[in-house]
């Protein structure tokens, strides 16, 4: 078989694995993870900032997250972001930390964050897809410029086909893992 160069295509993947892994770290189930904070932004210093670049954020119990600024003067930045960010939670401040306090799942709420999920997921598999048929363009264009032979070219499709069908596993079963989790 031709030497075909998969590491465009293994990237592009990589990035829809890694991207559907970061949105599900911020899909919130009823426990609570210091992940979800990741996308808020904290107006401190003049400018926005990222939580975690200007505080420490750890659990405190199962659905409680501890904040603690690493300056003083932010608190109400933070509490105030936190609150603006639309998660669902609940903040409290006792003077020198905020504590974010998760309430429990409704039904409802768990069947909306399934479907957001399976939408998540649905547009994983569409990057992958478009890798796929990038790669594939790519292998004809070496077919008609002589790089490969018609043989190379249907090799290569099932060694393309068998690298999107894994990926999709992979995917497929990120998916399971939050939907169960969920469900818990």
């Amino acid at each position: 078989m031709a030497n075909y160069d998969f590491k465009p295509f293994d990237a592009k993947v990589a990035a829809a694995k890694d991207w559907l892994a970061k949105e599900y770290r911020g899909l919130r189930t009823g426990r609570a993870a210091p992940a979800i904070l990741d996308g808020v932004m904290v107006s401190a210093y003049g400018s926005m900032m990222p939580l975690k670049q200007v505080a420490s954020i750890g659990v405190e119990d199962a659905r409680t997250l501890r904040v603690q600024p690493f300056d003083s003067s932010v608190l109400k930045d933070i509490e105030r972001a936190i609150t603006a960010s639309s998660l669902g939670v609940g903040t409290t401040t006792d003077g020198a930390i905020v504590r974010v306090s998760f309430p429990e799942l409704t039904s409802e709420r768990r069947g909306e964050l399934g479907k957001l999920a399976k939408a998540k997921l649905e547009e994983a598999r569409t990057a992958v897809r478009l890798a796929r048929d990038e790669a594939w363009k790519n292998i004809q264009e070496k077919v008609r410029a002589s790089e490969l032979t018609e043989d190379d070219k249907f090799h290569l499709k099932d060694e393309l086909q068998k690298r999107v069908d894994k990926v999709n596993e992979e995917l497929e079963g990120t998916f399971e893992a939050k939907e169960k989790e969920l469900s818990a």
